[in-house]
């Protein structure tokens, strides 16, 4: 019998690439590849790359090299690129890194077996050529859910889908319709994301992303639900909804209002906890959206929500729209309705046209707006995108001074949010206990409360860890601050109780 085959899946970048890997790693299981944590002990590794900003690039590349040297002194045998770099650039890639033994764009994936194989047999692999995906897809958004083309995290659209092989192996999700991928998670984090939609129809003119993502398309709901029934089956106690622009579910599946239908749904799936939505648009949010969020058990109040700036002639350059007293008014509605809700948001200083007082107004509206989480980005050219070839660009060192401030401010700012927390009594995942022989002092537990989601945003540290376990939810009272994140001391945990 010959050896079994292994493969190791390294993943950079967001949440979505997250749910692209574990995609892969179940077609690869299904194909009877043995999936290793290390790719020191795997045969070939994936590298599962970022291709959104520069600095995220210069990871993916680092992280391919990493994965070469193995091949000197590992197991390793060939490395292989996928993801968003890979499909962004493919050939120029591959002929500037040639250290990679493959570079697969997206319409790969579902043959990604025979592609390993093939290069593991010492053959090639032509390099992906990339391509503006959005034209892929009908323009009209209610034809696209019938096009044949690879959509990560959707599997692979056919007139009649391909059975699951009968034998699977344990603790694979079997695919369930056209686009319902097999899927093996890669840990055992009660927290999971599920990919709500593909692309983004926005034109933002900063943004390269819909030119390698493609245009939007929704996931059925019924996928979403057979996906998450799955992962609660695993343990799964929370799941984040993600997507490029998650406010533009179900437009072209006839009901732009299909979030807020699928919502309660999701959060009556037994097993699930907690339904996290982010990437959310400030000008596509609805009333009833609002509602939904701030309202519907185990939904959670939390808005992702994509303002980038708020002075209008910079939001009009970047094609996007608001300003910064429609925004205020915004978060003045989510609050009234829920009081405790986390907000986090993103913002590009020193874009292009930039002036002092559109970098004030700016400072005006994160002053006011007790956002949660801030993350602050200085702007640099994107390949292909509109901004790239504006006039008027700011220099580098107005560009880094800017950025400088504006981190120090939004980590002040933040940690005044943080503060204002204490004396609230919130529900905290626990997350990670690390036992008491390997703690330092004042450590132990970690989790999330409703207002944090996962890697982007701030934990809660307990004060005592006794008796918690991963994956359960307690309440726990807000005593102290660490910065953006909150020291809590939990109410009434049993030991007994949490062993059970």
């Amino acid at each position: 019998m010959p050896e079994r085959r292994t493969v190791a899946l390294v993943t950079l970048g967001c949440a979505r690439n997250e749910v692209d890997s574990e995609e892969l790693a179940g077609r690869l299981a299904a194909d009877g590849w043995e999936l290793v944590e290390d790719a020191a002990d795997a045969d070939v590794a994936v590298v599962n790359t970022c291709g959104f900003v520069e600095a995220a690039k210069k990871d993916s590349v680092d992280a391919l090299l990493e994965a070469n040297d193995l091949k000197d002194h590992g197991k390793t045998q060939a490395v292989v690129a996928v993801g968003c770099m890979a499909e962004r650039y493919g050939k120029e890639l591959a002929e500037a890194l040639p250290e990679a033994d493959g570079v697969l764009g997206f319409d790969d994936y579902a043959d990604i077996s025979n592609r390993l194989q093939t290069i593991l047999n010492g053959g090639s692999v032509e390099a992906h050529t990339p391509r503006d995906r959005r034209q892929l897809l009908p323009i009209s958004p209610a034809e696209r859910q019938s096009a044949a083309v690879a959509l990560p995290g959707h599997a692979q659209a056919a007139e009649e889908p391909a059975p699951a092989p009968a034998d699977l192996p344990d603790g694979l999700a079997p695919a369930s319709g056209p686009r319902a991928p097999l899927r093996r998670r890669l840990d055992k984090s009660p927290v999971a994301s599920v990919k709500l939609a593909s692309g983004c129809d926005r034109r933002c003119s900063f943004c390269a992303i819909p030119s390698f993502r493609g245009s939007f398309i929704s996931r059925r709901p019924s996928d979403v639900l057979g996906e998450t029934r799955w992962l609660a089956e695993q343990g799964v106690k929370e799941i984040m909804l993600v997507s490029e622009n998650n406010t533009s579910y179900g437009k072209d599946l006839g009901d732009i209002r299909l979030l807020e239908t699928l919502l309660p749904e999701l959060a009556a799936v037994d097993g699930i906890e907690r339904v996290r939505v982010s990437y959310l648009q400030p000008a596509e949010m609805r009333p009833g959206l609002i509602d939904v969020l701030t309202s519907t058990p185990k939904v959670v109040p939390y808005f992702d929500l994509s303002f980038q700036h708020s002075a209008p002639d910079v939001l009009r350059a970047m094609r996007r729209f608001g300003d910064t007293d429609r925004f205020l008014e915004l978060l003045d509605t989510i609050r009234s309705k829920a009081p405790q809700a986390g907000v986090r948001s993103n913002f590009i200083v020193g874009f292009p046209g930039e002036k002092e007082s559109d970098f004030a107004e700016l400072e005006r509206f994160l002053t006011h707006a007790r956002l949660d989480a801030i993350g602050v980005f200085g702007y640099s050219d994107e390949d292909g995108t509109e901004a790239a070839g504006y006039e008027d660009k700011l220099d580098e060192d107005t560009i880094a001074e800017r950025l400088a401030h504006m981190q120090r401010l939004a980590e002040e700012l933040t940690s005044q949010r943080a503060e204002e927390r204490i004396g609230e009594t919130l529900e905290v995942l626990v997350e990670t206990v690390v036992p008491l022989d390997e703690a330092e002092e004042g450590e132990g537990a970690y989790g999330r409360a409703a207002h944090q989601a996962p890697e982007t945003d701030g934990q809660v540290v307990f004060t005592d860890g006794a008796g918690l376990v991963p994956g359960r939810i307690v309440t726990a009272k807000v005593v102290g601050t660490l910065g953006v994140d909150l020291v809590a001391e939990p109410l009434g945990v049993e030991l007994e109780e949490a062993a059970g």
